[in-house]
Parts: C-alpha cells; structure tokens; sequence
C-alpha cells in the first residue's frame, strides 16, 4: 500500500523553484477539475492546459466540456488551452476488453495511462520541464495510482512528472465553489459511455 503524501511531495518542489517559473504541461479531464489546479499552480508554473479525453462519449458531451474548458481559461487565466481532435476509437481501442469491468476498476486505470501517456509525450515534444494531470482532484481517483503512473512515464519520456493529491488541503472543495463562483458546467458522470450506463 502506498502511503506517500504527494501533496508534501509538491511542495517540496514548489519550495525548491525560487524565482524560476517551469513550464507545466497540465492535462485536464475537464474545466471544473481543473479550475482549483490552475488557480493553485498558476502561482509558480507557466501552464499550457491540454485537452485530451477520447474517453468522453457522446461528441456534444465532450464539446460540451471542451467549451467549458474553454470559458474556465478565458475567465480564471494563468494559463493556455491547448486541444486535441476528438477521437473516441482509440479509447475503445484502449480499454478492449475491459468494458464491463467496473467503476474505479482496470478500465478507467487504462484510460487514465492512456490519456496519460499521450500528455507525457507531448511534453517532451513541447521541452516542457514538468507534466501533471488535473485527475488527482477528484475524490473518486486514487492519487497513489496516478503519481505511480506519472514516474514510469518520466522515466519512458524524460520529462519530470509534477506528483500530486489535488484534493488535499480542501482542493476537491475549492474546485466545486469555483466552478459555482464562475458559472461553469458540472457533468454528472465521469465522462465515458460505460461510467454513463
């Protein structure tokens, strides 16, 4: 059992910039989750947010969630969006055979890798110095599964992986109030066809 705390880990690292800003590679699942990750990182990293969900099902859901991505970058700032096509066959291509399995199970640990992995190779395209994921803010993720992932990505890709428990210290919390406080869209399910069922 994992009992590291990545929230501590992080500030480590925050402590550690001093004057620096590094450029932060932040994969986001949508824009109320990553509303308190981006107020909060936006103090010590120059962040492009990237939208990369092929899980989301159907289209005018994940259009719906892109627009509000969208909105939460126009109004909060500290930070650019970049996007990516939709392309939900690569997410079933990803979790074949695990379709039934079920929520928090080996399904969704697949699509997290794979959307995941696709953020670490971006930023090392990019020369990012870091990347992160804004999915450890939601009480339904497990932070110990998401920062396991992020370092064997780092190793594979050579970019560093930022750790973090997003829902520590209230962060779960401050996401709900700002997406309240800036009138953004709340889904109601996590975003794929089978979480939806």
């Amino acid at each position: 059992m994992d009992n590291k705390n990545y929230q501590l880990e992080l500030d480590r690292i925050i402590a550690s910039l001093g004057a620096t800003r590094p450029r932060l590679l932040l994969h986001s699942c949508c824009g109320p989750c990553s509303s308190y990750v981006i107020e909060y990182l936006s103090q010590y990293f120059d962040i492009t947010v990237l939208f990369y969900n092929p899980n989301i099902h159907p289209e005018e859901e994940y259009l719906h969630r892109l627009e509000t991505q969208r909105e939460l970058v126009r109004k909060l700032g500290g930070a650019e969006l970049a996007e990516t096509e939709y392309n939900p066959d690569s997410f079933f291509a990803a979790v074949k055979g695990f379709e039934s399995d079920p929520e928090g199970g080996s399904r969704c640990e697949l699509c997290i890798a794979q959307r995941m992995r696709v953020t670490a190779a971006a930023a090392s395209e990019g020369a990012y110095d870091r990347f992160c994921t804004t999915l450890s803010v939601s009480p339904h993720k497990n932070a110990a599964v998401i920062n396991s992932l992020g370092y064997a990505l780092e190793e594979e890709f050579g970019v560093k992986w930022l750790p973090s428990d997003f829902k520590k210290r209230g962060g779960y919390k401050r996401s709900v109030d700002l997406s309240k406080q800036l009138g953004l869209y709340r889904q109601n399910y996590c975003g794929c066809v089978f979480s939806r069922r």
